[in-house]
């Protein structure tokens, strides 16, 4: 089916808006625990790439594909994301973060293992450990949220740097 041939959705933002509105406000909770934390804000990105490639959603893509290389995230890691265990372009922070994002994302699928959380422990803090799993957790919620409501790629474009 084209996307023009798929069934209008509901805007959940003005139907909802105060529940919109509170996971806005989570975001920004789990966005400002990761800087708390000092969690490299190219990670952030690369979980919530890496949790919406697994989840199928396109709009979440878009967005946070064109978030990092706003931030100066290169096309080769960003094209070898789905294949970050066989690449050498990942950094060991990265590639626990990455695994944990995956293990949240598929959490009926071995429910965190404790190797997968161990490895996060290892090389980031308790906060920072926090942080993530707030990150992973939120662009799972958003990415269910963009894909019921069938939001439309393409339009998004991040803010300029200030």
């Amino acid at each position: 089916m084209s996307n023009g041939d798929q069934m209008s959705r509901v805007a959940l933002k003005k139907i909802t808006p105060d529940v919109s509105s509170a996971m806005g406000s989570l975001h920004a909770a789990a966005v400002t625990a990761a800087q708390d934390a000092k969690v490299e804000p190219e990670i952030l990105e690369l979980v919530r790439i890496r949790a919406s490639q697994l989840n199928g959603c396109a709009f979440c893509l878009d967005m946070h594909t064109k978030d990092a290389r706003a931030q100066g995230e290169t096309e080769q890691r960003i094209y070898a994301l789905n294949a970050w265990r066989e690449t050498p372009f990942f950094s060991e922070r990265e590639r626990a973060a990455l695994a944990l994002a995956e293990a949240v994302t598929f959490v009926a699928d071995g429910h965190v293992p404790d190797a997968v959380y161990a490895e996060a422990a290892g090389v980031f803090d308790e906060a920072q450990v926090a942080a993530l799993v707030w990150v992973a957790v939120v662009i799972n919620a958003y990415n269910r949220l963009a894909i019921a409501t069938r939001m439309v790629p393409g339009a998004y474009q991040p803010k300029p740097a200030e």
